[in-house]
């Protein structure tokens, strides 16, 4: 939205043979701006407006020409669900399909929320695979949804508050709320909430940037979200030796699990998230015969859906995480790593485009059919106690043994976040309690070290 205090005016010109003959007329930035009256004192009561908020210094909208107040009165009688709709329309472009996904599931579970008081929708289920497919899915605008559908969006359409409302805090609460239950009523993971709140707070920022509101609404708002756990539980995360168990476990089961004993070492031994091992080509590695490697990193393969991607394919290739699109990550990998690779390669070879890993009809890793293989090993291996204590119960727990097994080994935090491709904020907050082991460590060390220095003579022997 751009805005103006280039304001011109020029004096009422009156037409002839017109139902409203006296035409007020000005400027904002050089662009002429219009409105016609049936008196002259309407017209001049309409200027005189006009003048005045240009006096008390508000800036004027460009593209219609109005005065910064009259915009935003005009833009609170729009209801949340069209200003969700023009968030969609205007952030599609430039966004790729998992974050499509993200924004449509949480405008889908806050905009049942934002509805008139005592108004429900009889069958919610419907109303929010409606929003969830067809009204957050600009793809879907290209067709007419089904006749449900369509009933569920119309009485959405009737009964969505204007933005005005959205400044009330018990407006706003209960669509907070919202965020943190299923269509059922029960409690959401803490997680999902707080990626949905994310993902609606930027639909206000985005709003308040275009003048539908003075101040962001959530801003100052007294409202608990539920407590994510961010640490990593040292309870879930395996040793060195449960690793080695489960991933022989890997290699003994039939079918996949073969294919995948390198895929899940490269996630503990590299400390690579899922999607980087997905996309690993083989010009990325360097695996010499003796000694240590290096996978170079370069991007990982997400899994968006048809439904939500420009080509209709379900995969992705993205950039690093939260890096440039040709960034790249050099990760040294321990030479038992280097044999896994090597020996993978040369067992099963490489994908048409030079991928380490793929299926059998050469495509993608899916993430199914890994959390299946990655389910059998553990019942196969773990015992009772370590199915209690949900120890490594998803592939990507091996990624924190291996990050975790770094810093125990007294490994600098900032090399380890380098690796890992995460911030050193990100690791002091994951992983507290694994720095705080290796601070023992270190002080252990430096300890030892103190105390020789501060024998007879000096930690020097024979001086």
């Amino acid at each position: 939205m751009a805005m103006s205090y280039k304001v011109r005016f020029w004096e009422i010109r009156e037409r002839d043979n017109r139902r409203k003959a006296y035409e007020v007329r000005w400027t904002v930035n050089g662009l002429e701006n219009s409105e016609s009256f049936i008196s002259k004192g309407l017209a001049e009561s309409r200027r005189s407006k006009l003048i005045t908020a240009a006096r008390d210094g508000e800036p004027f909208d460009t593209r219609t020409g109005l005065p910064a107040s009259e915009l935003r009165a005009l833009k609170q009688r729009t209801t949340w669900y069209d200003l969700a709709r023009e968030y969609i329309e205007h952030r599609w472009d430039r966004t790729p399909g998992n974050t499509r996904r993200t924004l449509a599931d949480a405008l889908a579970t806050i905009t049942p929320a934002f509805v008139e008081p005592g108004s429900a929708y009889r069958e919610p289920r419907v109303l929010r695979r409606a929003l969830y497919s067809c009204a957050f899915n600009k793809k879907a605008w290209r067709g007419q949804p089904c006749e449900e559908w369509r009933t569920a969006l119309d009485w959405l359409r009737r009964h969505s508050l204007p933005v005005s409302e959205l400044e009330d805090p018990i407006v706003l609460r209960r669509g907070l709320d919202a965020l943190c239950r299923k269509v059922d009523g029960t409690a959401a993971a803490a997680t999902t909430a707080k990626r949905k709140k994310a993902a609606v707070n930027e639909v206000f920022v985005a709003a308040m940037e275009r003048g539908y509101f003075s101040h962001h609404p959530l801003n100052g708002l007294r409202w608990a979200a539920p407590e994510v756990a961010d640490e990593v539980d040292p309870d879930c995360v395996p040793n060195p030796a449960q690793v080695a168990r489960l991933l022989t476990a890997v290699r003994a089961l039939p079918g996949r699990g073969p294919h995948l004993y390198a895929f899940f070492g490269c996630m503990y031994y590299a400390s690579m998230r899922p999607a980087e091992v997905i996309h690993l080509k083989r010009n990325q590695c360097r695996l010499p015969a003796n000694g240590w490697g290096l996978l170079n990193l370069k991007g990982g393969v997400v899994t968006a859906g048809k439904e939500w991607t420009d080509d209709g394919a379900v995969h992705e290739i993205h950039s690093l995480k939260r890096r440039a699109s040709k960034a790249t990550r050099p990760v040294p990998i321990p030479p038992v790593l280097v044999r896994m690779l090597s020996e993978h390669i040369q067992r099963f070879g490489v994908a048409a485009d030079g991928r380490v890993f793929q299926n059998a009809a050469g495509n993608y890793i899916d993430f199914a059919a890994y959390s299946i293989t990655w389910r059998r090993a553990r019942e196969a291996t773990l015992t009772l106690e370590e199915h209690a204590l949900e120890l490594a119960k998803r592939p990507y727990d091996l990624r924190h043994a291996g990050i975790s097994f770094w810093l125990a080994s007294g490994v600098d935090p900032a090399e380890c976040a380098r690796r890992a491709g995460q911030s050193i904020q990100v690791l002091f907050r994951y992983y507290a309690k694994f720095l705080a082991e290796a601070r023992d460590h270190a002080n252990r060390m430096i300890e030892e070290s103190m105390k020789q220095w501060e024998a007879p003579d000096g930690g020097r022997e024979g001086a």
